[in-house]
């Protein structure tokens, strides 16, 4: 049976974890004064088509007095209709739609007899980012740093200055799909620029005078970067910049280059490790790797800092992972290919791809080491 949370109605147009994280706050939270205005302005943003429609259009018409349907009335609880209704929509959290919904294949699809996955020229991605920047702006996600573009108190030149300061460049907003598509090094710049000054609007007030629109009071940094990251990084991925906002790690929202998704996985698994110096190392590691045009030194320099961290592990933790001979075979290739040590013995001609499978491998092994250390904690 589907879920009528799986309705294109439920459409999330933020990663699912950010709603329920923020859902369930709001619900720890239900004495305050402004909560219902509070939970609107959460579903406005989290679900597409905001306002309109929606399970923000489903909670103003939900009376306090009414019952939710599939919830028959409960004389134990101690919840609010609309209370319940975010409750109900929090637990069925994993039934809403975090992508786009699969289509039907159109004409030359069907013809072909195959599905082809568009990819967006470099004039569409940066049209589709102006776009979204326009959109997260209206929504109030940049207020906290450029001010509310009020009728009362004009927002000015306050993103300019801004741009100015930080990238040396003048007259940049609003954002112009023909200057970006011009200088794509400037695009860049903006879009991590950006992430560093996106916030999620959590309260709001109407100004109605001239139509002037929301004003937000209270904005949360955290929460408003992983959107901005999530729906970035949706459009990069329809490119072929293979680039994306990185979503963990020291170089967290700068764009990286783009690996498949087990190596994502292993990056995420060993970059979110809490372990003092090893995790600070690897994380350093990682960020020289996966900056965008990383060069042949700063890929070597992140593998001595990972052999770093095997060699610091090499005489206890791989002592019980690997046979002698196979934990020495290691530190051959660090040691004997112009990686860790500057010496005229170190064959230096082999191909940069050598580096990215050293670089894998080394990672692979220190999450090998880490599963090790957790096996052996009480």
């Amino acid at each position: 049976m589907t879920s009528r949370y799986s309705d294109a109605d439920f459409q999330l147009v933020w990663p699912r974890t950010v709603f329920k994280a923020q859902a369930a706050k709001l619900l720890n939270q239900r004495a305050r004064d402004n909560w219902n205005e509070s939970v609107e302005l959460l579903l406005e943003h989290a679900f597409a088509g905001g306002h309109k429609g929606g399970p923000a259009a489903e909670f103003r018409n939900t009376a306090d007095s009414d019952h939710i349907w599939g919830n028959p009335p409960s004389k134990a609880s101690s919840l609010t209709a609309r209370q319940q209704f975010l409750r109900n929509l929090l637990s069925n959290a994993d039934h809403l739609r975090e992508d786009g919904p699969w289509r039907r294949p159109y004409w030359r699809e069907r013809k072909a007899g195959q599905y082809h996955s568009i990819a967006l020229s470099e004039t569409a991605v940066i049209r589709e980012f102006v776009r979204l920047v326009n959109e997260l702006d209206n929504a109030g996600y940049f207020e906290n740093k450029f001010g509310k573009d009020c009728v009362d108190d004009p927002r000015d030149d306050e993103p300019d200055a801004l741009f100015e300061r930080e990238l040396g460049v003048e007259r940049v907003w609003p954002l112009n799909q023909a200057t970006l598509v011009e200088d794509i090094d400037l695009f860049f710049d903006i879009v991590e620029l950006l992430h560093d000054h996106a916030s999620l609007p959590t309260t709001r007030w109407l100004h109605n005078y001239a139509g002037c629109g929301w004003h937000h009071m209270t904005f949360e940094a955290d929460p408003g970067r992983i959107v901005y990251r999530w729906r970035v990084n949706k459009i990069l991925a329809q490119s072929a910049f293979d680039l994306r906002l990185a979503d963990d790690g020291e170089d967290v929202g700068r764009l990286v280059s783009v690996t498949d998704d087990a190596r994502t996985e292993l990056m995420h698994a060993v970059a979110s490790r809490e372990d003092g110096g090893p995790s600070d190392q690897v994380r350093h590691a990682i960020a020289l790797f996966r900056q965008r045009g990383a060069d042949r030194n700063q890929k070597r320099s992140a593998i001595a800092a990972l052999a770093l961290v095997l060699e610091e592990r090499r005489h206890n933790v791989l002592t019980d992972a690997l046979a002698k001979s196979d934990r020495g075979a290691l530190f051959d290739i660090a040691n004997n290919f112009h990686v860790r040590h500057q010496d005229a013995k170190q064959k230096r001609e082999y191909d940069d791809f050598y580096l990215d499978w050293i670089f894998w491998t080394y990672l692979a092994t220190v999450e090998l080491t880490n599963r090790i250390v957790d096996s052996q904690s009480p």
